[in-house]
Order: C-alpha cells, then sequence, then structure tokens
C-alpha cells in the first residue's frame, strides 16, 4: 500500500478536458485560420453539448419509489433527468434510444466492505496488497494498492455490483478506504470517493463459538488496548485543534495525522471491525462517550444481540456473517439469516455485504445471493434490495449520487432478464455514470474459447 493524499479523479479528469480544448483552440490561432474565432465557438459548443439517451421498455426497481412496470429513464451527460412510465416528449429529446425489452433495471449494486482488488489468489502472497506494517496507520489509503486488471473485479461488475469499499486489513487502525466503480483503466479512473472511511479493528475480534466469556488475562489485555485506542485518537485530536489554532503559514502538517480530520469532524465514517456481544457494546459505548456520530459498525455477527443500543446511537450495521455459523451453541441454526430482519424491527440501518474473508474477493458476484437468504427468513425484498444499494450509498456519504435510481443521480444501473435475488437470473447490459460497460470475464473468454474447440475425429 502507498502513503499519498488522494485527489479526487472528476477535478483532475475536468482539468484535463479543459487544458485539451485549450490547446485545439490556440492551434487556431493562427494565419492558416482565419475563420479560428468561429471555428473555436463551434468545438466549445461541441464539447458542452450533453448526449440524452432515452431507455425504454423496462420494469424499474427505483429502490426509493415503487417498481415502475413498462418504464423510462431519461439520461442527460451521465445523469438521470427523469424516471417515469410517461416521460413528456422524451424520444424527441433524445439523441439515442435504448431499448430494454421489458428487463429488470436495478441500480448498481454496492459491497461495502470488501477485499476485491487487493487480492487475486488468497493463497498466493504475491497477489495480496491489503495490509500494511505497523498498528496504527491513518496514512495507508487502500484505494491506490486496487489492481485495476484484476479479473476477480469483472466477475464481480457481470453480476451487477458497480462499486466497492476496498477495505485495508491488520493492525488497530490500518487506514482509509476509498469507494472504487467496477470500471477504469486506473484507480483514479476507478475512485468515486477517496476518501470514504476509517478503519478501526476493535480488541477482542476472534469469534468464539462457545462463550463471550474471557478469561481474566485477555479482559486485562482488551482494556489495555482500548486505552490504546483512547490514547490515539487523543493526540489526533489535539492534532486537529492545535491546526486550527495555528496560523497556516507556521503550522506543520503531519502526514501521519492529517488524514484523520475529516473522520474526527463526522465528516466521512468511522467503520469499527466488531463481531462478538461484548466487542460491539464496547465499540459503540467508546464511540458514543468520545461523542463521534459518524460510526458504523462491520462484522456484528451477535449486533441482532444488542439491537436496541444500536438504535439508539443510530449506529448503521454493515452485517457480513448470513453463512457464519452461529455464535452459540443454544442459538437457533437459522440465526445468522434472521439476524437483518432482526437489526430492521429494531430500527437499525443495515447494510449486507460478505467482508474480508478468504473468499470475499471472489465471492462478491454472490451478493444478491446472500440479501436473498434473508429474504427468505422474512427480510422484506425492498429492504434486501436496500441493504446493498441505497443503504451503503447512504452510510458512505454517496447518497445523493449512487444507490437509487431517480432524477438527479448518476446514471448507474445495470439490466437483468429477472428477479436479481433469483439466481437464474442474468445481467444483459450495465451502465456505470451513463457508460455501458463490458460483461466480459475471464468466466466468458474460456466458455467461448472451449465452446470453439475442434471436435475429436
Amino acid at each position: 500500500m502507498s502513503f499519498v493524499f488522494p485527489q479526487p479523479n472528476r477535478v483532475a479528469a475536468d482539468a484535463r478536458r479543459a487544458e485539451a480544448l485549450r490547446r485545439r483552440v490556440s492551434r487556431l490561432n493562427s494565419p492558416a485560420f482565419p475563420h479560428a474565432a468561429i471555428i473555436a465557438l463551434f468545438l466549445l459548443a461541441f464539447h458542452a453539448h450533453a448526449e440524452t439517451v432515452l431507455f425504454r421498455n423496462a420494469t424499474i426497481h427505483t429502490v426509493t419509489g415503487p417498481v415502475i412496470p413498462n418504464g423510462s429513464i431519461l439520461v442527460t451527460d451521465g445523469r438521470i433527468a427523469e424516471v417515469g412510465e410517461n416521460i413528456k416528449n422524451a424520444r424527441k429529446r433524445a439523441d439515442k434510444v435504448v431499448r430494454l425489452n421489458k428487463a429488470h433495471v436495478y441500480p448498481g449494486l454496492i459491497s461495502a466492505s470488501t477485499s476485491l482488488g487487493l487480492v487475486e489468489v488468497n493463497a498466493l502472497r504475491q497477489t495480496r496488497d491489503y495490509r500494511e506494517v505497523g498498528s496504527h496507520t491513518p496514512d495507508v489509503f487502500s484505494w491506490v494498492s486496487v489492481n485495476p486488471d484484476s479479473e476477480l473485479i469483472p466477475v464481480a461488475r457481470a453480476n451487477g455490483i458497480s462499486h466497492f469499499l476496498a477495505v485495508p486489513q491488520g493492525g488497530t487502525v490500518p487506514g482509509v478506504s476509498g469507494l472504487m466503480a467496477t470500471d477504469g483503466w486506473t484507480v483514479e479512473d476507478m475512485a468515486a470517493k477517496p476518501l470514504a472511511a476509517l478503519h478501526l479493528n476493535w480488541p477482542g475480534m476472534t469469534i468464539s463459538a462457545t462463550s463471550n466469556r474471557k478469561p481474566a488475562e485477555q479482559q486485562k489485555q482488551d482494556k489495555e488496548q482500548v486505552q490504546k485506542i483512547d490514547e490515539f485518537f487523543s493526540q489526533a485530536e489535539s492534532y486537529a485543534k492545535a491546526k486550527r489554532a495555528t496560523p497556516r503559514d507556521r503550522f506543520r502538517p503531519v502526514p501521519a495525522w492529517e488524514p484523520m480530520i475529516p473522520f474526527l469532524k463526522g465528516e466521512a465514517p468511522i467503520i469499527i471491525h466488531a463481531y462478538q456481544l461484548a466487542t460491539i457494546k464496547s465499540a459503540v459505548e467508546w464511540a458514543a462517550g468520545r461523542g463521534y456520530k459518524n460510526v458504523i459498525v462491520a462484522g456484528g455477527r451477535d449486533a441482532w444481540r444488542t439491537a436496541k443500543l444500536l438504535a439508539k446511537h443510530k449506529t448503521p450495521v454493515i452485517y457480513e456473517a448470513t453463512f457464519d455459523d452461529p455464535g452459540r451453541d443454544t442459538d437457533p441454526y437459522n440465526i445468522q439469516y434472521k439476524a437483518p430482519e432482526l437489526l430492521r424491527q429494531a430500527g437499525v440501518k443495515v447494510v449486507i455485504s460478505l467482508g474480508t474473508g478468504s473468499f470475499g474477493a471472489s465471492n462478491l458476484r454472490n451478493l444478491p445471493y446472500v440479501a436473498a437468504q434473508s429474504i427468505a427468513h422474512g427480510l422484506p425484498e425492498a429492504d434486501a434490495l436496500r441493504a446493498i444499494t441505497l443503504h451503503p450509498a447512504e452510510i458512505l456519504g454517496v447518497g445523493d449520487r449512487l444507490g437509487s435510481i431517480e432524477p438527479g443521480k448518476e446514471a448507474t444501473f445495470f439490466a437483468a432478464d429477472g428477479d436479481i435475488f433469483d439466481i437464474r437470473s442474468h445481467v444483459k447490459r450495465m451502465w456505470i455514470s451513463g457508460k455501458e460497460v463490458s460483461l466480459e470475464t475471464r468466466h466468458t473468454r474460456l466458455f467461448e474459447k472451449y465452446q470453439a474447440r475442434p471436435k475429436p475425429d
């Protein structure tokens, strides 16, 4: 992983386009082009023209509203302009019409916790880049280590996943994650929100299959670790105060502390990874005691046991334990399937993910089926869809851009030939920010290769 300060890719892209246009116009200011001003105006008008595309004849799952049968989506310059059954003068306003032939259209799915892009083959150390040396490294940005050429990214994209949070691992404060799109030539192209979340691994994360009780020595060690976390955040707050109180020309920034500032202010979330009941309660109470409002619990195997506390502090849960074994031999066999519904009933915002386990990256394509397992055990389908679209967008601070199909948001959606929660359905086409992306994967290439193999004599 690298120690750099990321810049939003959109600003850089806009600057490159503006510079390219300036050069094109300046080349026209010569005797060879007597009508340079007219041609320059033409180029400016051409550059400013925003293509309008009409997507029609689809069943649209808006997420924030009712399902629209035989609906249309009008997209201008990569953003949704209108959605509905009858958009006024839609065909006349559109430069291009895309007929979806009654396909089911969903917003791009978002994985809020994964190692996608940071690991290729988990058994090979050379393909793993999700861990940095040290226990407290907030100046590590995991998104810059994402491999744009990973074979696993197109596989996830082919099943509707448009964005993912690349999570750093190891140590107590392993670093800062970025929200990435599943399409792009470079990490700068892929970065939808570089400073998306600060990660904190809470002590006592070892999952016990029998009890939450620990030996006295272990309890003492956990207490000492929590004290170290407290001291670390207190030092970060002192640094932020010193920066505010010192004139800019006299202040010397410290790279190790600078990335902490937006998270201390609550401008972006702190994701605390905790699984057991004791660790979840300890983490939530610690955050509340320090006055941190923008906090998320990830993992959350036992979150259903302390749902009221989570709801009280308005703490969302990124639930990663759907296919984990029950935490205790007295728990019902299906409690992990039912947990998202129990959390929802208590008023907790639930996000469903696969986490960063051994096969978290390669199995990310199964995200809709993980959510479907909770549907089968009580979670309403509409809430399950929100748990993998709108809710992750909201908790990561991009709910105004992603997570639903409604005017003003990016045109990021896909068309499937059936219900996305049905394993028999297939994603047929996909658009990210209005651009259609390829659904080719290593799987499809191998399928086509061996379909064309010579027949035996």
